[in-house]
């Protein structure tokens, strides 16, 4: 199906795959900065009992807890920020907003060296972010066409993942090449890939004012009295967007789990940074790779056969990267040993992420009356985000716990969403015909 690509939809994708990028560095570059810059508490190593559990304190916890933050505030601000926004009307102001606090954030780390000062930074990011990530999903859904909602978050989708992809293959390397003499003074690893993420803000900020403008249909539209629904009003259950917000916490939850088990993983699998980066973006390629054609597809074929499709793919190869360490290296082969069982296993569950996202998002947008896409979207963006606040944190946790603890409980809570999404998601009537606002 040939769909024209909206210039703004395009300059909104480029503007947040950009500011992707310059994330997830700090997705990487924070535990290793944590784990041998930062002094850490005297509680680390320790070990706490409750009832017949005993776990240990280990640094991944505080990694977790410092990765977790940004998730937590982003995710929790999101529905006042959409909302906030759909009653004015005004998704550029937001969006330049938050992305001058997290440009902030991003500086901050460079002159603040303590444990709680990283933390504040962080959350200092996640409460730019919750300005952000609403914005451009609701600018994404206002710009499109009903038929062509699904190619346009495909698309968006794509870009915003090829950045945060990209990321991580290129910090360990600005991490490691370090340090740089600038100017005749010395920059150190960690603060120029600090200095990354303050530019990739800074440049979103550029293409936000050069190129992005509010629709006036949003504008005419914003009202006082936009609300949350969780009861469904046209018969009994759960709202299917609320169901939908729900299925997505669990789904990024299955994903989130592994960055901060960096250096068990190596442990057990007997490898190295660069394997461990290259299976961290295997699934963010899927990802790359998979958004746009799922999107386009669920345009004609309806939203959820891959919603449920992505669901059942999601649980198996959830669950089966936890016990990756007990597969004998000579099982496959000699060309494959646990680390490539592992990207392929982190691919795998790519592409089940790809199936559920991109169609969600449309679903959403199908769903979304006029002047409310921030507040009906930002169900979606703050469950993902609130699952990766979730999964980071409580894989440092239950780590302790043995190392395949962390992807059975991702596992469980994914049969969770598959059910949600078979029993209480239903398909939007879909008007095909492109809206004045889309034409481009």
């Amino acid at each position: 199906m040939g769909v024209e690509v909206d210039t703004r939809i395009l300059a909104l994708a480029l503007a947040r795959m950009v500011s992707a990028l310059a994330n997830s560095f700090l997705v990487v570059v924070l535990p290793l900065y944590i784990g041998q810059v930062v002094a850490l508490p005297g509680f680390v190593g320790t070990t706490v009992r409750a009832g017949g559990l005993a776990f240990t304190l280990q640094p991944e916890l505080l990694i977790g807890v410092v990765l977790s933050l940004f998730g937590f505030l982003n995710s929790f601000g999101q529905p006042f920020t959409g909302r906030w926004s759909d009653r004015v009307g005004k998704r550029k102001r937001f969006l330049l907003l938050g992305l001058g606090i997290v440009a902030v954030g991003s500086a901050g780390y460079i002159v603040f060296r303590s444990y709680l000062a990283v933390l504040a930074m962080r959350a200092i990011q996640g409460v730019g972010a919750a300005f952000t990530i609403p914005m451009t999903v609701a600018l994404v859904n206002e710009y499109s066409a009903p038929g062509e909602r699904g190619s346009n978050f495909g698309l968006f989708n794509t870009f915003r993942l090829l950045g945060f992809g990209t990321g991580p293959l290129v910090a360990g390397s600005v991490v490691a090449a370090g340090p740089y003499r600038v100017a005749g003074a010395t920059v150190s690893g960690f603060d120029a890939a600090f200095l990354v993420a303050v530019t990739g803000a800074v440049l979103s900020f550029i293409l936000i004012v050069l190129l992005i403008s509010d629709p006036e249909e949003a504008q005419a539209a914003a009202g006082d009295d936009i609300s949350i629904q969780v009861r469904n009003a046209d018969g009994p259950g759960l709202d299917p967007v609320f169901a939908l917000g729900l299925g997505t916490v669990v789904m990024a939850l299955g994903i989130a789990i592994y960055a901060p088990l960096a250096n068990v993983i190596n442990s057990q699998l007997g490898q190295g940074n660069f394997l461990f980066s290259v299976q961290f973006g295997a699934t963010v390629l899927a990802n790359v790779l998979f958004q746009l054609p799922f999107g386009r597809l669920s345009d004609s074929y309806g939203r959820r056969p891959f919603l449920v499709g992505g669901f059942v793919l999601l649980l198996p190869t959830t669950i089966a990267q936890g016990f990756v360490p007990r597969v004998p290296a000579s099982l496959f082969g000699a060309a494959i040993g646990p680390p490539e069982l592992m990207i392929l296993l982190r691919f795998l569950q790519g592409v089940a992420v790809a199936a559920v996202f991109a169609p969600s998002l449309a679903l959403a947008g199908d769903f979304a009356r006029e002047g409310e896409s921030g507040s009906t979207l930002s169900l979606l963006t703050m469950g993902f985000g609130l699952g990766i606040a979730l999964g980071t944190l409580l894989s440092g946790i239950l780590v302790g716990l043995g190392f395949a603890v962390p992807f059975v409980v991702a596992t469980i809570g994914g049969v969770g969403g598959l059910g949600l999404v078979v029993t209480q998601v239903t398909e939007a009537p879909v008007d095909p015909t492109p809206t004045p606002e889309t034409g481009d």
